[in-house]
């Protein structure tokens, strides 16, 4: 069992074999708290986003067409990042304003991650999520690519972009 590929473990999952499902979480279920953390930053939230993309995995896995497992249950993910950031894009422009004054105050007394944390949180969804795939979780742009359903090149260009925007904006003085 354990020497099957996340494919056919999914094929199996898709088949109304959904004891399988456990090997794939083991398998997921830390990359995508990841991918959560580093968009969302809520451990709470992250928690209940991973085990909701778990969930919908099951829920429509008849839906799984073969093709590369870990692209198809990043797009749920991702989906639910999107949707996670529709639902609560006006507490976190507070919570933003919040961090900035405080930054402001005493900005001595935050370090580097701190700020960048923050500046993260100027980006727009589709910029941070680019950077945390391919920065944090580490995935390679092809793959990324797939999971975005876009071309690697493409990937490539936004992800230069992004990264040159994160640049500018970390190394610009905050302002509220």
């Amino acid at each position: 069992m354990k020497n099957l590929t996340d494919e056919e473990l999914m094929s199996m999952v898709a088949k109304d074999e959904l004891d399988y499902m456990r090997i794939l979480y083991e398998r997921y279920h830390q990359w995508i708290y990841n991918f959560f953390i580093q968009m969302i930053h809520d451990s709470d939230t992250c928690e209940d986003l991973m085990q909701t993309t778990f969930y919908k995995a099951i829920k429509y896995r008849k839906s799984y067409q073969g093709g590369k497992f870990n692209s198809w249950i990043f797009r749920i993910a991702r989906n639910l990042s999107y949707d996670h950031f529709k639902t609560q894009k006006k507490r976190y422009d507070h919570e933003e304003r919040t961090e900035v004054h405080l930054l402001k105050e005493d900005e001595d007394k935050h370090d580097d991650i701190l700020k960048l944390q923050l500046v993260m949180k100027k980006l727009n969804p589709e910029e941070r999520e680019i950077i945390v795939l391919s920065r944090f979780q580490e995935m390679r742009y092809l793959q990324i690519a797939e999971i975005l359903g876009s071309t690697e090149n493409a990937v490539k260009i936004k992800a230069h972009r992004a990264l040159k925007k994160l640049k500018k904006l970390f190394f610009e003085s905050v302002e509220i």
